[in-house]
């Protein structure tokens, strides 16, 4: 396997060699992949003071962004996202787009380590100059999607990318999670994944703007299977959006079949929302929803570094667990302490 090019390679190192946040910012402008990569490690970073910079150098990427369509791919491990995003990544800059892919890989629980092996398994995708690939740590978030990447993706529209897709983990809340930050969410499914019963059971089906049927070329027939009977599924669920139905399409990365289909169903998918003015409108509600999702982290944060709280959580903690206090009375107590 060829060497990956330095050029889009995380920064591991918060702080090392960041520019001057008016530099960093006339290079994201630019294009500049390294200035990117370096926007988005400092966006990454908890140290407060390179939190206080990241949230200078978002306010002033904020103008240049919203023009790319933001797309969410999921689905549980072994559906073939990477391979699929690899083919249809190749798919778009060959038909003239820029695309980033911000992935998100799963950290361990016990070491907090994270393989981040997406560009190894996107390996002619990570060689297009036209790509920009960023693995990040999930690092123990809701859902398995990074805290910051939000704001990553916002620097990636910034630096003039068509198309952002954001990978999941491909487990628990991670589907939600995407889903309330993208244009479009796409759930991958493999052939003989369980019947249109077992579909309906899954909540992330509620939330699904199309639903990929991967690796249709080793079976069609079990794959054209599938793809009925989600969509029959689908048929029975009250639509998210009045004016969308949600398409099921068989694809196959290997062989890049369905990837143009695909890629109409996004352009169809995106001309109707702007058109009825619903796409706006879940950017604004997104945008809201993440405000609030941010103040109750704060707050959360806030309480518990209160020197009273502190003061006061161990013994209350103690007295819960050995049931001379009930939690309604503990809480309250600790509540009390922000006054």
């Amino acid at each position: 396997m060829s060497a990956l090019p330095i050029t889009d390679c995380c920064d591991r190192n918060p702080g090392a060699g960041i520019p001057p946040d008016d530099a960093l910012v006339a290079g994201v402008l630019a294009r500049e992949r390294r200035a990117l990569a370096k926007a988005i490690t400092l966006i990454e970073s908890t140290r407060p003071d390179h939190q206080e910079r990241a949230r200078e150098v978002l306010a002033a990427l904020l103008p240049h962004t919203g023009r790319a369509i933001r797309i969410g791919i999921s689905g549980a491990p072994g559906a073939g996202k990477s391979t699929f995003i690899e083919a249809f990544g190749n798919y778009l800059i060959d038909s003239g787009r820029r695309l980033a892919v911000l992935a998100v890989d799963p950290s361990s629980s016990l070491s907090g380590g994270s393989i981040l092996g997406d560009k190894t398994r996107m390996e002619s995708l990570c060689h297009r100059e036209e790509a920009f690939i960023r693995p990040s740590p999930s690092a123990g978030s809701l859902g398995g999607v990074a805290a910051k990447t939000r704001e990553a993706m916002l620097a990636c529209e910034a630096a003039g990318f068509d198309v952002v897709i954001i990978e999941t983990v491909g487990v628990g809340q991670s589907e939600t999670t995407v889903a309330g930050m993208v244009d479009m969410f796409c759930l991958l499914q493999l052939p003989n994944a369980g019947d249109d019963l077992q579909a309906i059971k899954k909540g992330i089906v509620e939330i699904a703007d199309v639903v990929l049927v991967n690796k249709a070329d080793i079976d069609p027939k079990a794959a054209e299977f599938t793809r009925v009977q989600w969509k029959n599924a689908l048929a029975l669920l009250r639509p998210v959006h009045p004016q969308w139905k949600p398409p099921v399409l068989a694809v196959s990365s290997a062989r890049r079949q369905g990837i143009a289909e695909f890629w109409h169903e996004i352009e169809k998918y995106r001309e109707l929302m702007e058109k009825s003015g619903e796409f706006a409108a879940k950017r604004q509600r997104q945008a809201l929803d993440w405000m609030w999702n941010l103040i109750d982290s704060g707050l959360r944060h806030f309480f518990r570094e209160h020197p009273a709280v502190r003061r006061d959580l161990p013994e209350c903690t103690e007295a819960v667990g050995d049931g001379k206090m009930t939690p309604t009375a503990a809480a309250y107590r600790l509540l009390r302490d922000l006054d």
